[in-house]
């Protein structure tokens, strides 16, 4: 039984077991909930009834706890504060004992207990998990949010840990917002502006498994024997959640995530790099639905505050997103969630919603794989855009398969997770170009990266924000598994050696990617209207099938022709973007488009072509005789300027 040293009034001297300690406890500071500090005392705010007896409970590094009573009186609706002077927080963790529950503190800056990643012991510990102090300084260095304007972002989201578990990073560094830190030049090489990471909150990675009749006390009276754990059973009694999309402790940093035991100061630090490199840092946020909605707005300001967070995306039920939309605080944050209200579309100085879902992905996965594909939904999706909300543009995700797997698998392969392959999303509309998995065949190979390729070129062109998640520029795979979140291997983490095998289609992604950065007609935040609105010589976009303006009413078919007019958007040196015309061939045979005139003596110039296998993109654009047709091979895309 573990004594406590129990205080009675509100001024108290201790030196029993070692600890030697004067304070006094004074009423606290309820417009601040959690741990606080003023030169004059520690506050602790949290949630507690005026009836419920509370009290503080302090771990000192001897092992000697001292329990603080929270008096009756100090409360505020449903909050229960205290102010505590003379504490030497720094020799102390903290809990929280509530109706004679332990309980921890959700709004705790930092975790003890969690330091390291999937630690089974966590299991077998009367008190695993308490909470930290975190008051330490940091050096901002005139830190600015860059705030990148909607047409020139191009994000990528990534896993710290799956990111930088391979070769990604070396010896502590791996699994880290440092090992991140490290691919920073990788990253700006490649384009992105905006860097989407996945939960980076502390969250409980360990998953009991419950179909194992060993349960926690099981392990726990092994322990006392001072067994093996692993020893016990052969059967797994617990998985690993990599991904984290569960309720968690929302203020703190995840503690496994740092090299150096501080994740504050490590995720501020990569976040403040990001910075002066013009990147941006946006984290997702996973609330279901028992959280307390002012504190969802509450924890969004939060890390805005206090870790420059440019940005979130908002996953997770009954979100509070209307409040969140509005809130003053986050005016200038970008938040990116599945849909808003329509009263929310109301023209801002600086447009900071975006919807992100799967519409688009969908849109481009049937015609690239051939199932039930519509031209007319992936123009609609192409030039989806609006003043006020922007859209994010991907083909693959974390849910689901990866860009390589998608033209790779037909059928996913989940058996690992242990859930009978009855996990992950069913319907992926993928191919595989004729055999399952891995292959040698050569004109299987080539079909897979073609559509790699097409797939590459289509979320460049679309004028929402592409999006890539970790290793689709280079071809990883999970090998069939689309629900990688349990997967803490070869399997879920990003293989870095791939970049080195594909190091041809690699570059052909950063070369599409600074394609899209040098022609801004392709992002443009205006709305396609489909007609010279402002008298430029042609529609700001045209479609284009066997005949040049001329497309037959309601009769898609499984070609067509793209037409953006330059003159509508302008460069960084203040001149008019190209004209640019894109031929899409969706069919399995190849296909002859009209090519239209261009004005005055430009020339068209071939710039993409994915059906070659050699040069897909041609640093030095190929002039074309002048013609009125053009050929494009089956299931390409082509891309011409007319400059």
């Amino acid at each position: 039984m573990i004594g406590y040293m129990i205080v009675s009034g509100y001024r108290q001297t201790t030196g029993e077991g070692g600890i030697d300690m004067e304070y006094t406890i004074i009423e606290g500071n309820y417009a601040k909930i959690g741990v606080s500090r003023t030169a004059e005392a520690v506050y602790f705010t949290f949630e507690g009834e005026k009836e419920q007896k509370c009290a503080i409970l302090l771990y000192a590094v001897n092992g000697r706890q001292i329990r603080i009573p929270v008096p009756d009186a100090y409360c505020v609706g449903a909050l229960r504060s205290v102010g505590i002077k003379g504490l030497n927080w720094k020799k102390y963790d903290y809990n929280y004992e509530i109706d004679g529950t332990l309980t921890f503190d959700r709004h705790a800056r930092k975790i003890i207990g969690r330091e390291k990643w999937a630690d089974p012991a966590r299991l077998t510990r009367e008190c695993r998990v308490r909470a930290g102090f975190d008051f330490a300084d940091f050096d901002w260095q005139g830190d600015r949010f860059p705030e990148i304007p909607r047409e020139r972002m191009f994000m990528y989201k990534l896993n710290v840990r799956s990111f930088t578990m391979d070769a990604g990073a070396v010896g502590r560094r791996k699994g880290t917002f440092a090992g991140v830190m490290d691919k920073i030049p990788y990253l700006k090489e490649l384009g992105v502006t905006s860097l989407e990471l996945m939960p980076v909150y502390e969250f409980e990675e360990l998953m009991p498994v419950e179909s194992d009749q060993q349960d926690v006390e099981d392990w726990s009276e092994n322990a006392k024997e001072g067994l093996s754990l692993e020893k016990k059973t052969n059967a797994q009694s617990y998985k690993v959640n990599c991904w984290g999309y569960i309720p968690g402790d929302y203020y703190a940093p995840k503690a496994s995530y740092s090299s150096e035991g501080e994740p504050s100061v490590e995720l501020k630090t990569l976040i403040r790099e990001l910075h002066k490199n013009h990147m941006e840092c946006i984290l997702e946020m996973y609330f279901d639905e028992t959280m307390n909605q002012n504190i969802a707005v509450e924890i969004l300001r939060y890390w805005v505050m206090e870790y420059h967070v440019d940005g979130f995306h908002l996953l997770g039920a009954s979100l509070p997103v209307d409040a969140m939309a509005q809130d003053l605080i986050l005016r200038r944050t970008k938040l990116f969630a599945t849909g808003f209200h329509a009263h929310l579309m109301k023209q801002t100085a600086y447009p900071h919603l975006f919807v992100y879902n799967d519409d688009y992905l969908f849109a481009v996965r049937h015609l690239l794989s051939r199932v039930d594909g519509s031209i007319p939904e992936l123009l609609n999706q192409l030039r989806r855009q609006n003043r006020i909300i922007g859209f994010v543009n991907y083909v693959a995700g974390n849910n689901g398969f990866t860009l390589a797997d998608l033209f790779s698998y037909v059928q996913k392969h989940n058996e690992a997770n242990g859930e009978g392959n009855r996990d992950g999303i069913e319907w992926n509309f993928s191919c595989n170009g004729g055999m399952e998995g891995p292959t040698r065949k050569r004109n299987i190979l080539e079909y897979r990266r073609r559509q790699m390729r097409n797939a590459i070129v289509l979320v460049m062109i679309g004028q929402g924000v592409p999006l890539l998640l970790a290793g689709d520029e280079f071809g990883n795979s999970q090998q069939g598994n689309n629900n990688c979140y349990c997967q803490d291997n070869k399997t879920g983490w990003v293989n870095w050696s791939s970049l080195k095998k594909n190091q041809a289609y690699a570059k052909f992604v950063r070369q599409m990617a600074a394609f899209r950065r040098q022609h801004p007609v392709l992002s443009s935040n205006e709305p396609m209207q489909m007609c010279d609105y402002d008298s430029r010589g042609c529609p700001d976009l045209s479609y284009h099938g066997e005949s040049a303006w001329i497309m037959a009413p309601n009769q898609y078919p499984q070609a067509i022709g793209i037409l953006y007019c330059g003159a509508y958007a302008v460069c960084e040196d203040g001149t008019p973007d190209d004209y640019i015309y894109i031929g899409l061939n969706f069919s399995i045979t190849k296909q002859s488009l009209a090519l239209p005139n261009l004005p005055r003596k430009l020339k068209w110039h071939l710039v993409v072509n994915t059906s070659d296998k050699q040069q897909p993109f041609y640093s030095a654009p190929l002039e074309l005789e002048e013609k009125t047709r053009i050929e494009i091979p089956l299931q390409s895309i082509l891309i011409l300027t007319g400059n």
